[in-house]
């Protein structure tokens, strides 16, 4: 993937380390969960510090220079300069997310985070959450390497796996889009007076949605500026692929159960992804209406 030397976002913020909230206030509602509800010490103890700390962590404007930060900051630039565009196309106005960078642990409008929870988006601050573990660990995880790319070379090594990233970048503003649209709000709304079984297929819908949002995305960002290399559409294909409901269930030894999925099967969302990269279109990512 191309994308040195564009211009990149000014809306990403890295996290200001200690987080708002928590502190003896999280302690007190952990105690009461564990003592008047029976809830585990330690589950009780996390789960007060996410309540007292659902406030936003501090952030500062992300000044550094390393590569990843300017990745970051390239790949959100585009995804404005690609949604501000269909926007007016449609006749509206484009609002940019802010992108927040952190280590560890954060605090956003939705609640606490760690590395682990991956990659999110929270409607409630309009912004896109990364840890900055993420980069390494998807190549580890995703066995994304040089080789792949057929150069074993440094610079080609460290390239290796770009767009897998920006795809995951656009999926998450993909879910930006969704409430900038309404889409969110409704299926909140509409999960409310479902069962789980039918709020699990309406969050799915949703999830595929923001896969056919990143493709879109992709679409457009090339004509654009034309930043696609030999072997990027496969390093997308391979990311969703991965990160499938089926997929994951299998990997950690569970149950592959469909009611419980929640983001869709491996081949769902590579072809939603794909749907999208093909028409450029939104309106060909309506995944509430027909099968999947």
């Amino acid at each position: 993937m191309k994308w040195q030397g564009r211009q990149g976002s000014s809306n990403v913020r890295m996290s200001g380390g200690k987080a708002v909230g928590g502190g003896i206030g999280g302690i007190i509602i952990g105690l009461i969960l564990w003592l008047v509800f029976g809830v585990n010490p330690m589950q009780a103890l996390q789960t007060g510090q996410s309540v007292a700390g659902g406030s936003s962590t501090k952030t500062t404007e992300a000044t550094d220079d390393s590569r990843d930060t300017q990745f970051v900051k390239v790949v959100l630039a585009d995804t404005e300069a690609v949604w501000h565009q269909v926007f007016q196309e449609a006749g509206g106005t484009y609002k940019e997310p802010t992108l927040v960078l952190f280590n560890g642990r954060v605090n956003s409008a939705c609640g606490g985070a760690t590395a682990a929870t991956g990659p999110f988006y929270c409607p409630g601050d309009e912004t896109v959450y990364l840890d900055t573990s993420f980069f390494a660990e998807m190549r580890q995880n995703l066995g994304i390497t040089g080789d792949q790319q057929g150069s074993g070379d440094a610079e080609n090594a460290d390239r290796a796996g770009d767009f897998a990233q920006a795809y995951v970048i656009s999926h998450e503003v993909g879910h930006h889009v969704q409430t900038l649209l309404g889409i969110s709000q409704k299926v909140n709304q509409a999960r409310q007076q479902v069962s789980q079984a039918e709020g699990n297929d309406l969050s799915v819908r949703q999830e595929l949605q923001a896969d056919c949002f990143a493709g879109v995305w992709a679409n457009r960002n090339e004509q654009r500026v034309q930043f696609l290399e030999a072997g990027d559409i496969d390093e997308a294909i391979n990311a969703a692929g991965q990160i499938g409901d089926d997929r994951l269930a299998q990997a950690s030894g569970r149950a592959v159960v469909p009611d419980n999925f929640t983001h869709g099967t491996s081949q769902q969302r590579v072809n939603w992804f794909s749907r999208g990269l093909k028409s450029g279109d939104i309106q060909s990512c309506d995944t509430f209406s027909g099968a999947l």
